[in-house]
Order: structure tokens, then sequence, then C-alpha cells
């Protein structure tokens, strides 16, 4: 999504995975845009659930990778 397709301010109609600037999947990459994140910040928070929550964010990123496709 480019940035003359988003008003400042607003998240876009609908979540999409951003396979551009995503590393695995996009799903973090999409959650950034959604909602105006640093992607950096979005992947540090899921390595860092996915290591202190006992794995229940590797469950959230694949539900979420299966249900955006």
């Amino acid at each position: 999504m480019s940035q003359l397709d988003r008003k400042p301010g607003k998240s876009p109609a609908k979540f999409r995975l951003d396979k551009q600037d995503g590393k695995i999947a996009g799903v973090c990459a999409g959650l950034a845009n959604y909602f105006g994140f640093d992607i950096t910040i979005v992947r540090v928070v899921f390595v860092l659930g996915a290591l202190l929550g006992f794995g229940s964010f590797v469950l959230i990123y694949l539900a979420i990778w299966l249900l955006a496709n």
C-alpha cells in the first residue's frame, strides 16, 4: 500500500499480508501496516511472545497467516 492510499491516523479498510516487506509470510508487516506501527516493533513483540508465551504467539501467527490468505 502506498502512502497516497493511506489517510493519516486511519487504518486501511481491510487487513492484508504484506509479502513485499515480510520475512516469512508477511503477517508482522501486514499488522504493522494496518495499525501504523513500525515493523521491527511488531516482529520483536512476536518473537518475545513466542519465547515467553510458551508458543502461543506461534499459534496466533499461524492462524493469522491461514485466515488472511
